[in-house]
């Protein structure tokens, strides 16, 4: 019987380019790697300067940036992303595009072994709106119900490979909740506009949990922009 992976929050391997950020973690849940970049004020100022600390005016530049709409300096600053999630948290986030670049693993070439995202809890359905979810959580046969659900879809899709059906029609079959993984790059600039939408308590909660690692990693590479970037209507 194939196996369900029971993830409390998603595999979010972070390559952060940055040298403002020179430290590796060791590998969790959230992992980042840096690499390289500029400072945003010396990209909007058009100079190089080997100073890495920010003073006050510096600060002010950067605010200034930030509350006038003067965004592309803040575009100049790379982030990457290599992330694992269900499908149907990655086809919320891909509907970010602008400033954005997005490249997933595709099971039109891979047969592995499936595996799937199960809640901790299950929540009832939303009263007043047409989306979303409330915060009263459902007590019944819900995991149950899912795992042999996933089970079947597994078995199935096995079958098929199995009697030689190539691995693009045979993964019709598998379920949204199945882990997907992608490398994501983009601009600081982008990354914000991602966190201001994505991190608000209306979105869904497993969204949730991608822009809300992202958000504090983010700030790691540049924290003064990302202060002023993540209150911005940008989104």
């Amino acid at each position: 019987m194939a196996k369900i992976h029971i993830a409390k929050y998603f595999l979010l391997m972070i390559l952060c380019l940055a040298s403002l950020f020179n430290k590796q973690t060791s590998p969790t849940s959230h992992t980042i790697v840096p690499s390289k970049t500029k400072n945003v004020e010396k990209t909007a100022n058009g100079i190089e300067d080997k100073k890495t600390k920010l003073d006050k005016k510096d600060e002010r530049l950067i605010k200034y940036l930030a509350t006038h709409s003067h965004w592309t300096p803040f575009a100049h600053v790379s982030l990457q992303f290599h992330i694992q999630a269900p499908i149907f948290v990655a086809r919320q986030l891909i509907k970010h595009q602008v400033g954005l670049v997005w490249n997933e693993i595709s099971r039109r070439y891979v047969d592995t072994p499936p595996t799937f995202y199960t809640p901790e809890k299950w929540r009832g359905r939303a009263k007043d709106k047409k989306q979303g979810a409330s915060e009263e959580e459902v007590s019944n046969h819900g995991t149950q119900t899912y795992e042999t659900a996933c089970h079947r879809a597994v078995e199935h899709y096995n079958q098929l490979i199995d009697s030689g059906v190539c691995p693009e029609q045979a993964r019709m079959v598998l379920p949204q909740s199945m882990m997907t993984e992608w490398y994501w790059s983009g601009s600081l600039f982008a990354f914000a506009r991602v966190c201001n939408l994505r991190c608000k308590p209306d979105a869904q909660y497993e969204t949730q949990l991608v822009a809300n690692a992202i958000d504090e990693l983010a700030i790691n590479v540049a924290p003064v922009s990302w202060k002023e970037l993540r209150p911005l209507d940008i989104g």
